[in-house]
């Protein structure tokens, strides 16, 4: 187990450990970072940058008073559910907890972890943090969210990371970690540069395997093929978890043909999706456990759901350039149908 000391972390740091922090804001030395957005990924990775020694600042709403009076604990498991091995522990106490961005001012590096149902936010929240250099670097899920953030601050100054992990928030300020997975860093626009390989090198810090990639496009196809099907299916097969989905046949057999029809839009965008991808992402659960996907928190919990993000825009895309995608069609008006009526249900 370990307590954070962010001082100390980069005081025996040296040199080395302001690399990556000089490539992204131009100094050798501690970022100022905001994280807007601080459920399950902002609050983890913004939790592990600040356990490193960056000025790490969240933005809270629900959770704001309850992190101001007990800072965050973050738990890592070895593997799967709550219940496996406990590996890692620690606390960001006291942890800078915001209202406003006003309050949190200009920064050298905003991290959007907010649910893409919020993007019509970016416009009346972003701005106060931006100090005319600021690197705006989304994590979020689904597609059109780096070009919503490029549309405003210009795509020279928006990164994405494509987040393959399994972490829930499991109470307020209480972020459990059950699988480290991977992220990958891409450029708004063109391909990768020495700031894209910067932040892989600054994330590298939070145990997550961090690389870059030259293709936007082909990172949100490539994860679309686990998060169309699992995501989905877990709302739209009564609430299920995604071992359930992995080990029933008629689920696992709707979940490759939505994956196949995943790939047929992507190839029709201009991006190969290989068959090994693909037959990779039914194993893939096999060490999550009874994992409930993010999506299937905020249904159950009547909060909105990223049904645009996620399902509806692959699918306008795939579809206007001729691919058929029944399955996927069908799924994405069921789950419009679905989380209409949970958001309903919990305004009652």
């Amino acid at each position: 187990m370990s307590q954070s000391n962010s001082e100390e972390n980069f005081a025996t740091g040296g040199t080395a450990a302001f690399a990556a922090s000089a490539a992204i804001c131009g100094e050798a030395r501690p970022l100022k970072i905001a994280v807007i957005g601080a459920g399950a990924i902002g609050a983890y990775y913004g939790c592990a940058l600040a356990r490193a020694g960056h000025d790490v600042r969240f933005l809270l709403r629900s959770d704001l008073e309850a992190v101001r009076r007990d800072g965050f604990r973050v738990r890592i498991f070895a593997g799967g559910a709550a219940g496996a091995a406990l590996t890692d522990e620690f606390r960001i106490q006291p942890a800078a907890a915001f209202a406003s961005t006003a309050e949190i001012g200009a920064c050298d590096l905003v991290i959007i972890a907010l649910k893409s149902t919020a993007n019509d936010l970016f416009a009346k929240l972003l701005p106060p943090l931006d100090n005319g250099r600021t690197l705006f670097l989304t994590l979020q899920n689904g597609m059109g969210n780096a070009e919503q953030l490029a549309a405003i601050f210009g795509a020279s100054r928006v990164a994405a990371g494509l987040c393959f992990v399994c972490i829930n928030r499991v109470a307020p300020g209480v972020i459990e970690n059950y699988q480290l997975g991977r992220i990958r860093f891409a450029e708004a626009a063109g391909t990768a540069t020495a700031r894209t390989h910067a932040l892989a090198e600054l994330f590298g810090v939070t145990g997550s395997e961090c690389r870059v990639t030259d293709s936007l496009d082909k990172a949100l196809w490539q994860k679309l093929c686990w998060n169309i099907p699992f995501n989905g299916l877990a709302i739209a097969a009564g609430g299920v978890t995604t071992d359930i989905i992995a080990g029933s046949a008629p689920l696992r057999e709707l979940a490759e043909g939505l994956m196949r029809e995943v790939q047929a839009a992507a190839g029709a965008c201009g991006v190969e999706i290989s068959d090994a991808h693909l037959a990779a992402q039914i194993p893939s659960v096999a060490g999550m456990g009874a994992y409930k996907p993010s999506s299937l928190i905020d249904y159950l919990a009547g909060r909105p759901v990223e049904v645009e993000a996620i399902w509806g825009e692959p699918l306008r895309r795939g579809e206007a350039r001729g691919v058929a995608m029944g399955r996927l069609s069908a799924l994405y008006s069921l789950l419009r149908y679905l989380t209409a009526t949970a958001a309903v249900r919990a305004a009652g």
